[in-house]
């Protein structure tokens, strides 16, 4: 990559703190939903927030956790080019995961991860959403096909993006199969719960 190191630290930094807002927790808080980390699983995301029984507030965290992801590779991109927007990706990523603002305990980066990657690859993030929906509302299980989507990003940036996106999809699925080792663990002890799309 063509970065100088004042560039590259500028990038990281300004990517990690845009990742790094938490919607969720910001969102519950204003709307007085309460502290989304004492409800359901604690996880400051969408699908937590869900939980409250707030769709619109849900479906806001959802839109802004994938927005900052996108801005930071949009704003990396304008101002520095491709290779810094590889960067601004990965980095927006992390700071959603490991927030300074909340002792480094963020969220799971699904959101945020797609976001990343329809800004950086659009073809990729398109079909890691519709892998994502598909799951989702035939079998129900979030954390499934956040596993499912992120998880075959990275054969798909290889055929339609290029090496960096495809090494930073992998990147990114690494990351986001860390953080749901104990989905992972339920879903096959059959214990995951399921999306409840009934709650007003």
């Amino acid at each position: 990559m063509n970065l100088d190191p004042v560039t590259l630290v500028v990038t990281i930094v300004l990517a990690y703190l845009l990742g790094s807002i938490p919607f969720g927790l910001v969102l519950t808080r204003l709307t007085g939903a309460g502290d989304i980390r004492k409800i359901g699983s604690g996880n400051i995301g969408a699908t937590n927030v869900l939980r409250t029984g707030r769709k619109g507030l849900a479906a806001a965290t959802l839109i802004l956790d994938g927005g900052k992801g996108a801005v930071a590779v949009g704003l990396a991109d304008y101002f520095a080019g491709p290779d810094a927007a590889v960067i601004a990706a990965g980095a927006s990523v992390l700071g959603h995961l490991f927030p300074i603002w909340l002792r480094f305990k963020g969220g799971k980066g699904v959101a945020t991860t797609l976001g990343v990657l329809l800004a950086i690859a659009w073809p990729v993030g398109v079909i890691a959403c519709l892998a994502w929906l598909l799951i989702a509302f035939t079998l129900r299980y979030s954390s499934l096909a956040a596993l499912v989507a992120i998880g075959i990003s990275p054969v798909v940036a290889w055929f339609l993006a290029d090496e960096p996106r495809a090494i930073l999809a992998l990147f990114l699925a690494v990351l986001v199969f860390i953080r749901h080792h104990e989905n992972i663990r339920r879903l096959a002890s059959g214990t995951e719960s399921k999306i409840n799309l009934k709650k007003a």
